[in-house]
């Protein structure tokens, strides 16, 4: 499966792209396959957690040293999810001196609750 990465201007291959209809019309193959691949990157909960902490923190934003405390979780095991997270376009990274800060893509979570409704 193939999954994309978010970049400002770049047309998303997941959500909206794959079902603009939502799920009131068939899917394609493809369509179903990138939905799926969507929601698997969300379908966890330290994930889920790491989107609401992303969330409700200042400037929808935070690092890794963040996010390892409130989840209980090792930095390796927060730093994973937030890769996965990234892979699916939904949170973007970047680099602050020696930290990496990752914030929510709004837009995305949109397009997730779309292609649900």
């Amino acid at each position: 499966m193939t999954t994309a990465t978010h970049e400002p201007g770049a047309e998303s291959r997941l959500g909206p792209a794959c079902c603009p209809t939502g799920l009131s019309a068939p899917l394609t193959r493809q369509g179903a396959e990138e939905l799926a691949g969507l929601l698997k990157a969300v379908a966890d909960p330290a994930r889920l957690q790491i989107l609401s902490l992303l969330r409700s923190s200042q400037g929808c934003s935070a690092c890794v040293c963040d996010l390892t405390e409130p989840l209980g979780l090792s930095q390796a095991t927060v730093s994973h999810h937030l890769r996965i997270l990234t892979e699916a376009g939904l949170v973007e990274r970047e680099k602050r001196g020696y930290w990496t800060w990752y914030s929510i893509i709004p837009s995305r979570l949109a397009e997730l609750g779309g292609a649900l409704s």
